[in-house]
C-alpha cells in the first residue's frame, strides 16, 4: 500500500517537473538565439531557414505594389484622354455643325479688324486736336492754320469747308451758311467714325443665339445617335451632349469682345464729336467776326 502511494507521488512529481521544465524552455526560447554561443550549430542550422522566410514575407507586397501603381497609370491616362472637342466637332460633325463654327470665326474677327481700324482712327483724330490748338489756332491767318494741319485731318476738313463758306455768296445769312456747311462736314465726320461700329453691335447680340442654336442641333444629333444605338449609358451621354455645348461657349466668346469694344469705341467717339462740335463752333464765330 505504502509502495503504491510512493509510486503515484512519484509520477506526479516527475510530471510536474516535466511541465516545469518545458514551460521554462518556451519562456527562454525566443532568447535562446542572443545567448547562444557563436559556435553553436544547432540554433543557428535552425534559425537559417527562417531567415529566408521572414524576408521573403514582405515579398508579396513589394510585388503587389508595382501592380497597383502599373493599373492606377494606364485608368488615368484613359481619364485624361477623351475624343471629344473642337477638333473631333469639326471632323466628325455636320454641316450645320460646321457652318455655325464658320459664322462665329468670322464675326469673331471681324469684331478684332474693326476694332483695331477704329481705334487706329480714333487716335489719329485725337493727336490731330492736339495740332489744333498747337499750331491752328496760333497761326498769323487762317489759311496758314489750314496749312499746318496733316492734310487726312477731319479737323482740316472741317476748316476749308468754312473757310469757302465764309467767301461765297448764299442767299442765306452769312451766320446761317456757314453754321450749315460746318454742320455737314460734322456729320461727314461722325458717319464715318460710326461706320463699323453696329456691326459689333450685332456681333454682341446675335452670336449668343448662333451658338445656343448649334448646342441644340448638337444634342439633337446625339440623342437620336443615342436611341438608334439603344444605349443610354452615361458615357454615351455626356460626351455627346457635352461636345454640344462648345458651340453656346463659343457663342460667348464672339459675343463679350463685341459688346465690351463696342462700349469702349462709342465712348472715344463721343470724345470727339465733342472736340470737332467745339472746333466748329470756335472757327464759325471767329469767321462770323472776320466777315464783320
Amino acid at each position: 500500500m505504502t509502495s503504491r502511494y510512493l509510486t503515484i507521488a512519484a509520477a506526479i512529481v516527475l510530471l510536474s517537473g516535466l511541465s516545469f521544465g518545458s514551460a521554462i524552455a518556451q519562456t527562454a526560447a525566443p532568447a535562446a538565439p542572443a545567448m547562444s554561443a557563436p559556435g553553436a550549430a544547432a540554433p543557428d542550422a535552425a534559425a537559417a531557414p527562417a531567415a529566408p522566410d521572414a524576408a521573403a514575407a514582405p515579398a508579396p507586397e513589394a510585388a503587389a505594389a508595382p501592380a497597383a501603381d502599373g493599373a492606377k497609370g494606364p485608368v488615368n491616362a484613359a481619364d485624361q484622354a477623351t475624343p471629344y472637342g473642337i477638333t473631333h466637332l469639326w471632323n466628325e460633325g455636320s454641316l450645320i455643325d460646321r457652318f455655325i463654327m464658320v459664322v462665329l470665326l468670322i464675326m469673331s474677327i471681324g469684331t478684332w479688324y474693326i476694332f483695331i481700324t477704329k481705334y487706329i482712327d480714333q487716335a489719329r483724330i485725337l493727336n490731330h486736336s492736339k495740332l489744333v490748338d498747337k499750331k491752328f489756332w496760333t497761326a498769323a491767318t487762317i489759311s496758314e492754320g489750314v496749312d499746318k494741319l496733316p492734310k487726312n485731318s477731319v479737323f482740316r476738313a472741317i476748316a476749308e469747308s468754312g473757310v469757302r463758306a465764309s467767301s461765297g455768296n448764299s442767299l442765306v445769312g452769312m451766320n446761317d451758311w456757314i453754321g450749315m456747311q460746318l454742320s455737314r462736314q460734322l456729320e461727314d465726320a461722325n458717319a464715318r467714325m460710326q461706320g463699323g461700329v453696329a456691326f459689333l453691335a450685332s456681333v454682341g447680340s446675335v452670336s449668343p443665339f448662333i451658338g445656343l442654336a448649334g448646342t441644340v442641333w448638337g444634342i439633337l444629333q446625339a440623342l437620336i445617335a443615342i436611341g438608334v444605338a439603344g444605349q443610354a449609358s452615361i458615357d454615351k451621354v455626356a460626351g455627346p451632349v457635352g461636345e454640344a455645348l462648345i458651340m453656346t461657349f463659343l457663342g460667348l466668346v464672339a459675343a463679350v469682345p463685341a459688346v465690351l469694344l463696342y462700349n469702349y469705341l462709342v465712348r472715344r467717339n463721343k470724345i470727339i464729336v465733342e472736340k470737332l462740335r467745339a472746333f466748329s463752333g470756335d472757327l464759325q464765330s471767329y469767321l462770323i467776326s472776320k466777315g464783320k
